[in-house]
């Protein structure tokens, strides 16, 4: 029965075993355990048919756990999962990061010998530096190659770089300077020499993000960019019962969750994110609770992320949104379809527009107290250093996709989405950036699972490919209250959120509803509120000083901008039930008529 790989790595030995390309680039989940199940004699990468599957360190990780259970689980550091299993037959393997020079983790007679016969010494300090480190091992697969030339003899090498982002940095060669030119030319040779391909040698570069690698190492047609994703729901699993029957022998007694609950929610961090989190518990004698779990999750994850995303987590349910009766209800529709598990019915995402003061983020807040997911907010992801920001969308993506479902909230999204052409003012990065996110939320494999909502004030500077069908397939408008009705229920939903001493009775008759937005509505009962509570005693009644506040405030004066804002949002919109009765009849000539007359204005 042959070993099970992780999913990345069987790829690798496919690709490797083809002989379609013997250069690999590991990014993702680079930092964490490799789960190995360790049934089996087939090494990872089996450099040819007959090889042999003993090194000069003994048989194979592989080998070795052949008489293990079937279902145990061997967690290693990538490096050494990549030493031990995928290069377990392997005569040589040499490790190189900046901080620690060139190691030989198999070989090191063969590879001590070659630098004494060269002169060079072994000293950390010769082989700490990229250029001179890389021309070494530049040398020694050339003298490999040559030997074998000479006397058909085949030495296995396998070359590993780990942050290979200080070795090959994203950026132009020519201004990254000279010795970082030659690092590209020298790693771009590895992977296009036919000679290496052929000769059972295999190099792999390391690094946690993609795009903080030279482009032209990652784009080279010769080499592999393998992605290593975080533990999914049943990987996690496979972690959680490994470590029960190790170190965690108490947790069952110590967790009032299932332990498959406890699997599923502990997906979305790392394996040694999981295990630090429990062992958070269980060393400071705390039960596991659902509360206590979505509390560790969350922390975890933002910590993890760095502050790039944030979890929304709301008190208020969509009872708390005065108005908007079509959009609620069609809201509560999508999440009891999400309850049920129909994703192929949900929109893969929502556009959310309308003037600035309409409710927008508090409606998606409500949404998210009623869903029963995660819902997270994307912070400021964009960068000043090049290829940071897109490094930074690249975690972000690896981080929602393990989190099996959950709702992405983009706040003033005409700001983050860039644009398809990026402009030189900023290097194309805004064109990179909207290619990347159209990419991710047109992947129909995410449909129920990532639910992308973007909210905005200015639907009309977001992209056209990007609030198409397929990425956001609804496009919600929100208005300020139309009717003195609407007015009074809004006012009434304020009240209770700031506890206002206020009943409907003290609401004062209202010319021109339509002039106020809910915001602004606010605004006004706070402003009661602070000449209430300031009033000398006797108080006059709230509804007195309502009605002084409400007869000297002034609304928002540009006007034009607002109306401006309304009707590009009566443009986006996809459904007519979200639409005030003043607006269900208008042609989209006569919308893009008064959106003209408008635009001057803005």
């Amino acid at each position: 029965m042959s070993a099970t790989l992780p999913e990345w790595a069987e790829r690798m030995r496919e690709l490797f075993r083809s002989g379609a390309v013997s250069q690999f680039i590991l990014h993702g989940n680079v930092f964490d355990v490799v789960s190995h199940a360790g049934a089996g004699t087939t090494p990872g990468l089996n450099p040819g048919a007959g090889a042999s599957t003993k090194s000069g360190a003994g048989a194979t990780a592989v080998e070795k756990a052949a008489a293990a259970p079937a279902d145990h689980r061997l967690p290693q550091s990538l490096k050494q999962f990549l030493n031990d299993v995928m290069f377990g037959a392997y005569d040589v393997v040499l490790h190189y990061d900046r901080g620690h020079g060139i190691r030989a983790l198999k070989g090191g007679e063969d590879w001590g010998e070659w630098l004494q016969q060269l002169g060079a010494g072994a000293s950390i300090d010769q082989t700490r530096p990229p250029a001179a480190a890389l021309e070494l091992i530049d040398r020694y697969l050339l003298r490999s190659l040559h030997l074998q030339a000479m006397r058909g003899t085949s030495r296995r090498i396998a070359v590993m770089i780990e942050f290979a982002e200080f070795v090959v940095p994203n950026g132009d060669p020519l201004q990254l300077g000279g010795d970082f030119s030659a690092n590209v030319v020298k790693v771009l040779s590895w992977a296009n020499d036919p000679a290496i391909l052929q000769a059972n040698i295999v190099t792999v570069l390391i690094a946690e993000a993609l795009n903080d690698v030279n482009d032209l190492v990652t784009r080279n047609p010769h080499a592999a960019a393998l992605h290593v994703a975080l533990p999914n729901e049943a990987e996690m699993r496979a972690h959680i019962d490994a470590l029960i029957a190790g170190e965690w022998k108490d947790l069952p007694a110590r967790c009032e969750v299932s332990i498959e609950t406890l699997a599923r929610r502990l997906t979305g961090l790392s394996r040694v994110g999981a295990r630090t989190a429990v062992n958070l518990a269980l060393r400071n004698e705390q039960k596991i609770t659902s509360v206590w779990l979505s509390r560790i999750k969350k922390e975890t994850i933002e910590r993890e992320c760095q502050g790039l995303i944030e979890f929304l987590e709301s008190p208020y349910t969509l009872e708390s949104v005065a108005g908007h009766d079509a959009v609620k209800a069609w809201l509560r529709e999508d999440a009891e379809l999400l309850k049920r598990g129909a994703l192929q019915a949900l929109p893969m995402g929502y556009l959310i527009a309308g003037r600035i003061g309409t409710g927008k983020t508090f409606i998606v807040s409500c949404w998210a107290g009623e869903l029963g997911i995660p819902c997270v907010v994307l912070k400021n992801f964009r960068d000043r250093w090049v290829g940071a920001t897109e490094s930074n969308l690249e975690k972000i993506f690896a981080i929602l996709r393990a989190l099996g479902q959950v709702v992405v909230f983009v706040d003033e999204a005409d700001q983050a989405a860039g644009k398809r052409e990026g402009g030189s003012s900023d290097s194309g990065l805004s064109g990179r950036v909207y290619g990347m996110l159209a990419k991710e939320m047109s992947d129909t494999r995410n449909r129920g699972r990532i639910l992308w909502v973007f909210a905005t004030s200015r639907p009309d500077l977001l992209e056209v490919d990007l609030k198409r069908q397929g990425r956001l397939d609804v496009h919600i408008p929100l208005f300020p209250p139309e009717t003195a009705g609407e007015v009074r229920v809004m006012l009434m939903a304020m009240a209770r959120k700031l506890k206002a001493p206020m009943t409907e009775a003290d609401i004062p008759s209202i010319d021109d509803p339509g002039r106020f937005a809910g915001s602004e509505l606010e605004g006004v009962l706070v402003r009661a509120l602070r000449a209430h509570t300031l009033a000398p005693p006797p108080a006059p009644p709230f509804k007195d000083t309502l009605a002084a506040v409400l007869a000297e405030v002034r609304p928002n004066a540009n006007t034009r901008k607002l109306e401006y804002m309304d009707m590009v949002a009566v443009k986006e919109c996809t459904d007519a039930r979200f639409l005030p009765a003043r607006y269900r009849d208008l042609s989209l000539e006569e919308i893009e008529r008064r959106i003209e007359d408008l635009r001057p204005y803005i």
